[in-house]
């Protein structure tokens, strides 16, 4: 169960589009709404994709160039091909709570192998060439 975020007394059964923070109601939801929300703050304008779907850019947004370059990366299809790793991550996408879920799968070595791949993909460590 996930406490409201305001009262603290009753199920928080609604999100936050901006903080992702629960809230029970909607007078907690305007009481929410007075306060700053920071933690995955979503900017205002909207990007259309190539699919026409919509991107709330924040801080850790991946750029689609880079997203692409997931999808054709031979190691990532390689590690994929486990049955292990591909129910970790369904547990994971399906779960209410991913956060503690993700810090569990981060215990496998698969998972830890699957996020650094992905890692190297998309924030390639740059040449220290001298």
């Amino acid at each position: 169960m996930k406490a409201c975020i305001i009262c603290k007394t009753e199920e928080g059964k609604y999100k936050c589009p901006t903080c992702l923070v629960y809230y029970c109601s909607v007078s907690c939801c305007n009481k929410h709404r007075n306060t700053k929300c920071t933690l995955t703050k979503r900017k205002e304008d909207e990007i259309v994709t190539d699919n026409n779907k919509y991107e709330f850019r924040t801080r850790d947004t991946i750029p689609h160039k880079k997203l692409k370059m997931l999808e054709e990366d031979k190691s990532l299809k390689n590690l994929l091909s486990n049955p292990h790793l591909r129910s970790l991550l369904k547990t994971v996408d399906k779960s209410e709570q991913p956060e503690t879920i993700m810090q569990k799968a981060m215990l496998e070595p698969i998972f830890v192998e699957f996020a650094d791949a992905c890692l190297k993909v998309v924030e390639p460590e740059e040449s220290t060439d001298n």
